[in-house]
This record gives structure tokens, C-alpha cells and sequence, in this order.
């Protein structure tokens, strides 16, 4: 893709000079600022035509620069305690993670009242938009694409927990954090958005949204507690709605069924979890279908029984790998429901190297860095 990029960091306004003093970091600085101005004519002032979606932490609008080339860009409403020096740093870094299954983030703009951020633009919406719509788009996705999805989702989270210069925990994974491609292929969008706001800020934020709740791992929306783990929960719940093609929480589905995960749970006991795929699937691989059973895996109520994102990756991406002796789920912690999450370890998939605490999790705090350092070491996949 053609980057763009407008710098006016050399300019001298009325009263306004170099933000550094150090000539290599305010050349360094250029490589990706955009303008204000610039941005503002390339959404035409950020109009409600180009308004593509509001999320937990601001409004994405389409822009289209000088060069043609279309961009999204999105404002940051949250208040941060961040400096300029601070927020750079951290685009910078962001800047340098970069995946064939994440939206591919431009640079960024630090002029006037907001922080924006400049995201390459993917036409195709999210998946919410094509799963869920009036349009009825699922129809749009057949199993193929679906399993393609789910495995390039699973590729983006690997990275960002494991291989990204500094381990990102996404927080936020659900059905509309996930762009589309002209090829359908999957591209995890907001990422690192939580690094701009340190503390507790996007967890509040985040748990006041009614659509992010279903997705939210147990501890973590309860007690606060921040592992690659929660990630891994909302995974889960993500691949079950892929392969239903409905929403986690549905009450037009009446009482019994509008839960997805309790209702997935409820049919995987009675032996009857090919029930849940999308009737509106002419065909489906029967045993690819059985990924319905690793959907659950992640959503089981122990936090050390679900997998590391490596183990997921694993088993989706090896054509021998028979989902039908995947090791047999815990009952999940389901909305509404009793119980407490806990650490202890019933099935194949506990991690017994953690190091980074008691239960291997982070207890999120007002003012503490978002780079968790939970262990994220290798978990073996075992038959059973």
C-alpha cells in the first residue's frame, strides 16, 4: 500500500516552533504525523457521510488524500493522561507491529484539541457487519471463508501475544474489531488502543458498552484481572458466533437460546453441537464444524484451562489435527449464571511453567503499563 504522509513539524506558525528541540527525533517525528488540515479535507471536516463507526474509545470516519489513496481515521474521545512525547513513543511502537491480520495503522495526528490515529481503510466493514446486518450478508460467508477467519484471527492474536515487539493484550475482541479485506481475509483493528490510555480508563470505558460484555472474559469484568487469557475467552466466544452466525446474547432466540455460549454448552453435553452452525450454510466440513468444541476450550471458567493462543493456532492450522479428540471442555462461566472463575487446572491445556505471579494474572491498576507480563508459555495438545 502507498503510505502518505503530511508533516508540517518544521513549519513555524505564529507562536508555534519545533515540539523537540533535538533535530533527529522532530525528523523522526515527520515519518508519520499527519497534518490536521490535511485530515480535515481529506473527511471533509469529519462529516456525518464519511462517519464509519463509533467505538469504545471514539469516531472512525472514511478520508480519501490527495493521492487517492483512502485512509480511516479515528479520533480518540478519551481523555489521556499522556503527554506528546509519551503518545508518539507509543504510535511508534504500534507503528512496528505489524501483521498480515492487523489493519495497518499510518501514523497519527496530535494537533488541536484530539489525538487521532490513521488506519489503512478496508472497504469490506467488520464482521459484525456481514454476520449480523439486515443486509443478511452471512449468506455472503460460506464455510470456507468462515474457517479462514477463524484461523487468521487466531494468527493476528498469536502475534500481538507472542511475536509483537512488545506483548499487546487486544482486551477489546469481538465480531466489530474485526475488518474485512477485499478477499474476506480477517484484520484485527484497535489493538494497542489501551497503551494510549494507561489505568483502569479503557476497562471502564469498554464495560459500559453493551456489545463488548459477552465477550469479556469472567475475571477480568469482574475482579479486574488481565491476562493473555482474557483475550483467549473472547476468542472463543468470537468463533462461536462465526460458526452460529449469531450473536452472543440474543433474546429473539427466547429465554433458553439467547445465550450463545450456554446454549453451545447445553449441546455439546447432549452430543449435538453440529446444531449450532449457520443454517444458512448450504455445506460445512463436519469435522472442521467440531472447532465449535475449541470455541468452548476458550471459554471455560478456569483461566489456566484454556489455551494459549499458540495452541489454538496449532490445532486450526494442521489439516491432520482431528477436532473430535480435542480435549474435552470445562463448563464455561456463562452470563447471569453462578459460580466463580478460578485457576485451577482440570484439563490438558494448563500452563505449569506461569511465573508472573500466583495465577498468572495482572491485576489491572490505576496508572500501571498495559504490557502485561503474564507467561505465555507453550502448551502441548493432547489427545483425549
Amino acid at each position: 500500500m502507498t503510505r502518505f504522509f503530511s508533516c508540517a513539524c518544521f513549519e513555524k506558525r505564529a507562536g508555534v516552533g519545533l515540539l523537540y528541540d533535538d533535530a533527529d527525533e522532530a525528523t523522526c517525528r515527520c515519518d508519520f504525523f499527519f497534518d490536521l488540515r490535511t485530515l480535515q479535507n481529506a473527511t471533509s471536516f469529519f462529516s456525518e457521510l464519511n462517519h464509519l463507526g463509533h467505538g469504545g474509545s471514539g469516531a472512525v470516519y472514511r478520508g480519501v488524500m490527495p493521492n487517492a489513496q483512502e485512509i480511516a481515521v479515528k479520533e480518540l474521545s478519551l481523555e489521556s493522561s499522556q503527554g506528546l512525547r509519551e503518545f508518539t513513543t507509543e504510535v511508534k511502537l504500534l507503528m512496528r507491529t505489524q501483521h498480515p491480520n492487523l489493519v495497518t495503522l499510518l501514523g497519527c495526528c496530535a494537533e488541536g484539541p484530539k489525538k487521532m490515529l490513521v488506519y489503512e481503510f478496508l472497504p469490506n466493514k467488520s464482521l459484525d457487519y456481514f454476520l449480523f446486518g439486515k443486509d443478511h450478508k452471512s449468506a455472503t460467508l460460506d464455510w470456507t471463508t468462515r474457517l479462514r477467519i477463524v484461523r487468521g484471527v487466531a494468527r493476528g492474536l498469536l502475534y500481538l501475544h507472542e511475536e509483537a515487539p512488545e506483548r499487546i493484550i487486544h482486551r477489546d475482541i469481538k465480531a466489530s474489531t474485526i475488518l474485512l479485506d477485499d478477499y474476506l481475509n480477517p484484520k484485527i483493528s484497535g489493538y494497542g488502543l489501551a497503551r494510549l490510555f494507561p489505568g483502569e480508563v479503557t476497562h471502564v470505558n469498554i464495560f459500559g458498552i453493551s456489545e463488548t460484555h459477552g465477550y469479556m472474559a469472567p475475571e477480568y469484568a469482574i475482579d479486574g484481572y488481565l491476562s493473555e487469557k482474557a483475550d483467549v475467552f473472547s476468542y472463543g466466544v468470537l468463533v462461536l458466533e462465526i460458526v452460529s452466525g449469531r450473536k452472543n446474547h440474543d433474546w429473539w432466540f427466547g429465554s433458553v437460546t439467547s445465550d450463545l455460549l450456554r446454549y453451545t454448552w447445553l449441546l455439546y453435553q447432549g452430543g449435538r453441537e453440529l446444531d449450532l452452525v449457520d443454517p444458512s450454510l448450504t455445506e460445512f466440513n463436519e469435522n472442521e464444524a467440531m472447532c465449535i468444541g475449541l470455541g468452548l476450550l476458550c471459554c471455560q471458567q478456569s483461566v489456566l484451562d484454556r489455551p494459549a493462543m499458540n495452541s489454538v493456532h496449532l490445532m486450526l492450522s494442521s489439516d491432520s489435527f482431528p477436532f473430535a479428540r480435542m480435549p474435552r471442555p470445562g463448563e464455561p462461566r456463562m452470563q447471569g449464571l453462578g459460580g466463580r472463575w478460578t485457576t485451577t487446572s482440570t484439563t490438558a491445556f494448563s500452563n505449569s511453567n506461569a511465573t508472573s505471579g500466583p495465577n498468572n494474572v495482572t491485576r489491572v491498576s490505576t496508572g500501571s503499563s498495559f504490557v502485561v507480563a503474564s507467561s505465555s508459555s507453550s502448551a502441548s495438545v493432547r489427545n483425549m
